[in-house]
């Protein structure tokens, strides 16, 4: 069988992970080289420096445009590097019409630096095709969504959002970091573009930075190559290795870690001081069904919930966790907790953190790969302290 042809699992530990042929080495040594060897004057071979090209970042490449189903993949050093690449692709006085429920980092990436360059940024509720419909104008040359909203768990619509990006022509990027190609694949939904921040579960281990691009249309890839090449946000050889190294476990880990996800959604649902859930395997979720048809009976080790009580409270049950450990970012295989109003998302304006729900009392977790038991304990205990 070839790797190109097994399952995900099997891709994910082998497809850009070959045998050394030099040495025979079943981990790929990493090069740190930055120039290399040409054959001859103005004859250049398959790679001459490492902005352009790396033989570790390629091994990586290689795996993620197999998980993801596209044609190649890009590695950035950072998924803001990977994002701001994707707003290079515009001009000045074109427009980015973008879902509401995305990561502070994005937001702030749209209102405060891509205006600089003359682009226009309007937000919408992209679970509502026809508010998507009704915000696009002529000038509107890209739609940026998140697979899984960051923090109210939205669930998109891919193949009908990508079929209104199509009929208008407009390019359609998701977020796919909450759902991870091991659970969502928008390429084959019809998405343009699939950005991971690779830090969270590509790595999966809260030791490297990252950011990724993968396509399905090769001059599209060029596009994005030419700009990555041109302004130099690449990874570095050692990330690039350790993002390998953590994606060979990715479909465990994130599995295991769902499951873990779904029991503490249920229980902290029936929580006397939680006033609402927001994970989209509980069926009164507004995007259960979607999600279903998108992921199947896995949705995701992310969990938002928000408690009765005041801010002071959140805070106190945010900082009185000893498993669940405070800090922003997620997806590792330790827990986090956080408060998106002061944490995540305090880069939105706070007229629009009200607009778009994010309320003081609203936490997110990360959930880990310890056991429900100690994270449902750590939780409640938690809680209790905070409110009587």
């Amino acid at each position: 069988m070839s790797n190109e042809k097994a399952s995900f699992r099997t891709r994910a530990v082998h497809v850009g992970n070959e045998v050394d042929p030099a040495t025979g080495a079943v981990v790929a040594p990493v090069h740190f080289a930055t120039t290399f060897r040409q054959p001859g004057a103005g004859v250049w071979g398959e790679y001459d420096y490492s902005r352009s090209g790396n033989p570790t970042r390629s091994a990586l490449q290689r795996t993620l445009a197999s998980l993801e189903g596209g044609v190649n993949s890009l590695a950035f050093s950072t998924g803001m590097a990977a994002i701001h690449c994707v707003t290079m692709l515009l001009s000045p006085g074109d427009m980015i019409l973008a879902g509401s429920d995305i990561y502070g980092g994005a937001y702030r990436l749209f209102h405060k630096i891509c205006d600089r360059a003359g682009i226009g940024i309007t937000l919408v509720d992209f679970t509502d095709l026809d508010a998507i419909a009704s915000a696009i104008r002529p000038e509107t040359k890209l739609l940026w969504g998140e697979t899984i909203g960051n923090p109210q768990m939205s669930i998109l619509d891919l193949p009908s959002i990508a079929k209104l990006a199509q009929s208008s022509g407009i390019l359609f990027g998701v977020d796919n970091t909450f759902g991870t190609p091991a659970l969502i694949r928008p390429l084959e939904h019809g998405v343009d573009i699939v950005m991971h921040s690779a830090t969270k579960y590509l790595g999966g281990h809260s030791d490297c930075l990252g950011g990724t691009l993968a396509v399905a249309d090769k001059a599209l890839y060029d596009q994005l190559y030419y700009i990555q090449n041109a302004t130099g946000a690449v990874l570095d050889p050692m990330s690039c290795f350790l993002l390998s190294r953590g994606i060979k476990t990715l479909d465990v880990r994130i599995r295991a870690q769902s499951e873990t996800a779904m029991k503490l959604a249920v229980w902290l649902k029936g929580h006397p001081q939680v006033s609402r859930v927001l994970y989209p395997g509980l069926e009164d979720h507004p995007g259960h069904e979607l999600a279903s048809q998108l992921m199947g009976d896995h949705f995701g080790a992310m969990v938002t919930f928000e408690l009765r009580g005041d801010k002071v409270q959140t805070a106190t049950v945010c900082q009185s966790t000893k498993l669940f450990c405070l800090a922003v970012s997620l997806g590792a295989v330790e827990s986090l907790i956080e408060q998106p109003a002061t944490m995540s998302h305090a880069s939105y304006a706070p007229e629009d953190r009200i607009r778009f729900g994010i309320t003081d009392g609203l936490i997110r977790i990360s959930v880990g790969l310890e056991s429900y038991d100690d994270l449902r304990n750590d939780l409640e205990t938690a809680i209790a302290s905070a409110i009587a």
